[in-house]
């Protein structure tokens, strides 16, 4: 028999949880800005987005934002093409996390049952070096916050699958909020409304939000 030590092969780093808690620290004291930002900006990072509004699956979530942006409706993060891997180190001159930004904008001006004003954005920048943390940092974003359009609703990241995929079904996401005019041509089954509602409400409710 093979002598095998499970534990010399685990890498345990106290200072790399120290870093991405700095980060979230720093994420969580950054200004709230409008939804999308009209400043031009450069640079890859990470992002949150709030609503404010008064849909009546996220009231709860609303009033808790009400005071101060505390509860982001969906984290994501945005880096350029190649960066995965490593093809590209320099992003600091990239565009693409105020383009992310406004791809979300846009796919929240198309639908029936929500408002862009009623949103507002947090984001960190991450070039250089400290781009490597935008996965973590997006990661424990999402474990700390459950953010619904993360953990409960899927499909607001998607995008038009193209010629040729159409056969495929409208997301929770879209099922929720129709309008995104490339989903009138998907041709599968949508999933039940009312299961998402009821889902969504309880997850809010687990959050303490109700």
């Amino acid at each position: 028999m093979i002598d095998f030590d499970y534990s010399q092969h685990i890498f345990r780093s106290p200072k790399f949880r120290s870093v991405v808690e700095e980060a979230i620290d720093f994420f969580n004291t950054s200004p709230v800005r409008e939804f999308p930002p009209k400043t031009e900006f450069v640079g890859a990072g990470v992002y949150a987005l709030y609503y404010l509004g008064k849909n009546d699956v996220y009231i709860e979530l609303s009033k808790s934002n009400a005071v101060d942006c505390v509860n982001p409706i969906y984290v994501g993060k945005a880096v350029p093409r190649g960066w995965r891997t490593g093809r590209i180190r320099e992003i600091s001159n990239s565009g693409v996390l105020r383009g992310r930004l406004k791809e979300h904008a846009r796919s929240i001006d198309q639908v029936d049952n929500l408002k862009l004003h009623d949103f507002k954005c947090k984001f960190m920048i991450l070039n250089d070096i400290e781009s490597d943390l935008v996965i973590p940092v997006e990661a424990e974003l999402i474990r700390r916050y459950q953010p619904v359009w993360n953990t409960v609703v899927d499909g607001f990241g998607n995008h038009d699958p193209g010629s040729g995929r159409y056969n495929q079904a409208p997301s929770e996401w879209d099922t929720l909020h129709p309008g995104r005019s490339w989903t009138k041509r998907l041709m599968g089954s949508a999933p039940d409304l009312n299961d998402i509602i009821r889902k969504t409400r309880t997850h809010l409710q687990s959050l303490g939000l109700s």
